[in-house]
């Protein structure tokens, strides 16, 4: 496949700004007829990249598709990261005035510059191995780590947060464009394998120590919009059994679904701490919540290795798979 497929989705997802920027201006003039312009705008704008997009061969991956809407979305999110912070102005005013209030939350904020930046870079990256036929599974089971951990904190944080009364029909939209990535995520799971290789606890715990390390270190994990609270309990339940299987993994020679499995977690993480540390330090959240000037390095260097671990056991299993591989003669027999 030509690689201008691919090119059609960069310039896609940037088409994403004059389309903000558009419907953000006419909306506020207040008239059907400036509406109605910049809907033909978009369509237009829309149908002149998308005929560059396919002018060769369309792809035959139904995922492609999926990640050049989802590349699209992901520049929109930071547009709305970059307009929550003012670094620009007029291009997502009337959304952020009228979309859920979830998203102006410290987590909501941090989250949104995490899919307009490494998503989206994710994105690309996928859309370009599709348009040069090659595999991107291993980068695709890092985005699905990611994502679900982001949609499943995000979800469950609106609906039990103090905002959980407060939901727009935006947001059945949004559970729209996070149904089909799970869709997405299924495909991905679904692919071949392929490896060329010559073988060779947050919830109020009474105890005093956590007490005191909430109030003193993070006491951003009683913020009341709920999100650190199910950040932590999901990283519970996710990162506790995968440790347990991991060490197995890591004993027992021919364990073929480790880097797979590494590859998941580790997406999934990068994602929650960046979006946990980011939080934990913005302005966004209420002052009391934010963890305190005199902690911040404790803070850090429990976190950032609480990110780093998994990352570097990821790498370790990536680029040193011959150990997870089991004997063809094993193969054969079975």
């Amino acid at each position: 496949m030509s690689a201008s497929a691919g090119t059609g989705v960069f310039v896609l997802s940037l088409m994403s700004i004059p389309i903000c920027y558009l419907f953000n201006s006419f909306i506020y003039n207040n008239s059907a007829e400036a509406f109605f312009f910049a809907g033909c705008t978009t369509v237009l704008i829309l149908t002149i990249s998308a005929r560059f997009m396919l002018k060769k061969k369309a792809p035959a991956d139904p995922l492609f598709y999926v990640y050049a809407v989802n590349a699209f979305l992901s520049v929109v999110n930071l547009i709305i990261g970059l307009e929550q912070d003012n670094i620009i102005d007029g291009f997502v005013t009337f959304y952020l005035k009228e979309a859920n209030p979830h998203i102006n939350t410290a987590h909501g904020h941090m989250i949104s510059y995490w899919d307009g930046c490494v998503h989206y870079l994710m994105y690309l990256l996928m859309i370009a191995a599709i348009a040069w036929g090659d595999s991107y599974r291993a980068i695709g089971l890092y985005w699905v780590g990611s994502f679900l951990m982001r949609a499943i904190v995000y979800i469950l944080g609106n609906a039990v947060g103090k905002y959980g009364t407060q939901v727009s029909p935006l947001f059945a939209l949004h559970m729209l464009y996070i149904s089909v990535s799970v869709w997405a995520c299924f495909r991905i799971f679904c692919q071949p394998s392929i490896r060329d290789v010559q073988l060779t606890v947050v919830l109020d715990c009474p105890s005093k120590w956590c007490q005191d390390y909430t109030q003193q270190y993070e006491p951003y994990l009683k913020d009341p919009s709920a999100y650190p609270k199910l950040q932590m309990l999901v990283s519970l339940l996710y990162s506790g059994p995968y440790y347990i299987i991991t060490l197995y993994g890591l004993l027992v020679p021919g364990c073929e679904w480790m880097t797979d499995l590494t590859l998941v977690h580790s997406g999934a993480l990068a994602q929650a701490q960046f979006a946990h540390i980011g939080a934990s330090l913005h302005t966004r959240t209420r002052f009391s919540y934010r963890v305190p000037a005199d902690s911040q390095p404790v803070f850090l260097l429990v976190n950032v290795l609480y990110t780093v671990v998994p990352q570097a056991l990821c790498y370790r299993c990536c680029t040193r798979p011959a150990f997870f591989l089991r004997p063809m003669l094993e193969k054969k027999i079975e």
